[in-house]
């Protein structure tokens, strides 16, 4: 079954690029009034003057509010300006999330820890501070979580960490909510076509071989769009577990294989590519894709959100 998302308030984190910016597009084509959480505040006022002028809500004018997802305070004070503002909170996206780059050994404890503070720890606190007002309207939380939860690659200890424990967190909430008539899902996106990947891309020529020698169809890039229309397709139907492309369920299901001896095997068959990856890594002067919202260029101890993670 589904519902329409028309006169729905829908807040979206990590809105400012990427997933998050085209999801709240979508949605609000759709006449879902949107809510525009981020880091980045000229683009988010970009991004909701535009939906005012293209997709105007039925319900009133589309918001934005700046916000870190790892700063408690501020994110429960965007949340209640937009129930002061729109009366209700309809669904729910936590979407921000950033990916530190290299391996353990070259990465840094401050970037990877970084990295699951926003990426883990932004969604437990998204969903604690929105879960009130998703009861009121019993309403849905969709996480983004990420391929990244059933497989693993060399370089992405911290990501694929943060992107389980989303999964884990999504799982033992929907139980938690069964009863209280809020719906609780996960999104899981393989290698979308944002400035996160395309950061990576550019920055380590190791990753890129690494991605055309996966097997399909964990070596799809995917258009941003196709990720939104399955995000907002999850909202109607209040769906359980978002796929991004479908196929990556059976990679699921076969997750055991995918993390077992057979798959380590074959990953250490590319050890020279990991040796490479770790000398581009050092040669960078951070720990961040190019368009972390405002630290992109910045030192390794200055990391920061990414809108629109994969």
């Amino acid at each position: 079954m589904t519902e329409p998302l028309r006169g729905r308030t829908v807040l979206i984190t990590g809105a400012a690029r990427g997933i998050g910016a085209e999801t709240a597009r979508l949605a609000a084509a759709r006449g879902a009034r949107i809510a525009a959480v981020g880091l980045e505040p000229e683009r988010l006022a970009a991004l909701t003057a535009d939906l005012d002028a293209t997709a105007p809500s039925p319900a009133g004018r589309h918001t934005w509010a700046e916000c870190d997802v790892t700063d408690q305070a501020a994110l429960e004070a965007a949340v209640s300006s937009t129930v002061d503002t729109h009366g209700r909170l309809d669904v729910v996206l936590a979407n921000a999330g950033i990916a530190s780059l290299g391996t353990v050994a070259v990465s840094g404890a401050d970037a990877m820890v970084r990295a699951v503070d926003v990426n883990l720890n932004g969604v437990v606190r998204t969903a604690a501070a929105t879960l009130p007002h998703l009861r009121d309207s019993h309403g849905y939380l969709l996480m983004v979580s990420s391929a990244a939860a059933f497989t693993v690659l060399p370089g992405m200890a911290a990501y694929c960490a943060s992107k389980a424990g989303v999964e884990s967190f999504g799982t033992v909430l929907r139980m938690e909510c069964a009863r209280s008539g809020v719906a609780v899902g996960t999104a899981h996106p393989i290698w979308i076509d944002t400035d996160l990947v395309r950061d990576v891309q550019a920055d380590l020529p190791s990753f890129r071989e690494t991605l055309g020698r996966l097997p399909w169809p964990l070596n799809k890039v995917v258009p941003v769009r196709q990720c939104a229309e399955a995000l907002v397709r999850a909202m109607q139907r209040r769906s359980r577990r978002v796929y991004v492309p479908k196929a990556l369920g059976v990679v699921s299901a076969l997750r055991t294989f995918y993390c077992g001896p057979v798959a380590e095997a074959v990953l250490r068959t590319g050890a020279e590519r990991m040796r490479r990856m770790e000398a581009e890594v050092r040669a960078l002067d951070r720990r961040f894709g190019a368009h972390s919202a405002g630290y992109g260029a910045a030192a390794v101890d200055k990391p920061s959100t990414v809108d629109g993670a994969p």
